[in-house]
């Protein structure tokens, strides 16, 4: 079955109570994951940039704080569904280190050797989004991972515009990136178009699904315009399971939904319905 992962961002906005609806809802809806960022934001600018641009230096107002992770993580083992947070500073991976099933490393950060080889040091699952990059950097990418003891890490291809036009979407790279690495292979959303993820996985088989979750349009990220609401992702996600559940076994003979209308048949010997071994015990 396909992995779901819902993205939180900053949509949180700092309110704990909402941080963990989010995790009740990403449950509700059917995610296997629900995942959060840890940044600072004086580690995720350069000082020039936060001294020249109040846009970036007011982005500490989404920073999530550390008291939060291990109510988030127990909310998640109560719900039965996976914590995952992307670290954005060294230091990060060892906060996270005791609460995270698994690390997701951003497209942002892919050339950033130091991150990728703490968070490969870990020995937990690394998933790693591979937005603007080049084959070469993603095969230096994963080789670090490989180095430092991720021996499987799973790539997420995606478009890193939000939101992402669907004619950019380039969907066809998840199979490229499949030979080339021979890694386990995802779609990251940013287009908010059910077609694009269903294309995503019934036809170049993403196994993972990650897009970005809101509650009700207020989070700090909705406006941008590549956050789903619940009730969206929900009639995705439920086509989705519906859809490969529907493969069923490749066998070909009746289902039981079928039984009843196998003697309605029309027989053999005069074409007409139902089979005569029924005809004269029918009773309306």
């Amino acid at each position: 079955m396909t992995f779901f992962i819902a993205e939180v961002s900053s949509n949180h906005c700092k309110d704990i109570t909402r941080a963990l609806e989010f995790i009740d809802t990403a449950a509700a809806i059917g995610c296997d994951s629900v995942k959060f960022q840890l940044f600072k934001i004086d580690q995720l600018f350069s000082p020039e940039i936060l001294e020249k641009s109040q846009t970036h230096s007011d982005r500490k107002k989404w920073e999530l704080p550390l008291e939060f992770l291990p109510l988030l993580a127990d909310r998640c083992k109560e719900k039965e569904i996976q914590f995952s947070c992307t670290p954005f500073y060294l230091e990060a991976v060892k906060e996270l280190e005791p609460h995270v099933v698994f690390y997701k490393i951003a497209s942002y950060e892919l050339l950033w050797d130091d991150l990728l080889a703490s968070c490969a040091q870990t020995h937990k699952p690394v998933i790693l989004s591979t937005g603007m990059a080049t084959p070469d950097e993603i095969l230096h990418a994963v080789d670090v991972l490989k180095q430092n003891g991720c021996s499987a890490p799973t790539l997420l291809h995606c478009t890193s515009a939000y939101p992402t036009p669907y004619q950019e979407a380039n969907l066809s790279a998840i199979q490229t990136l499949r030979e080339t690495t021979g890694c386990r292979m995802g779609w990251s959303d940013h287009t908010v178009d059910a077609g694009v993820i269903h294309r995503a996985i019934h036809r170049w088989g993403a196994e993972v699904i990650e897009f970005h979750l809101d509650l009700d349009g207020k989070g700090e990220e909705f406006g941008a315009g590549h956050c789903w609401l619940p009730n969206q992702i929900d009639a995705v996600i439920k086509q989705v399971q519906h859809g490969l559940v529907a493969d069923g076994n490749g066998v070909k003979t009746p289902v039981q939904s079928e039984h009843s209308d196998r003697m309605w048949r029309a027989d053999p010997s005069d074409g007409l319905r139902p089979l005569k071994s029924i005809r004269s015990t029918f009773n309306p």
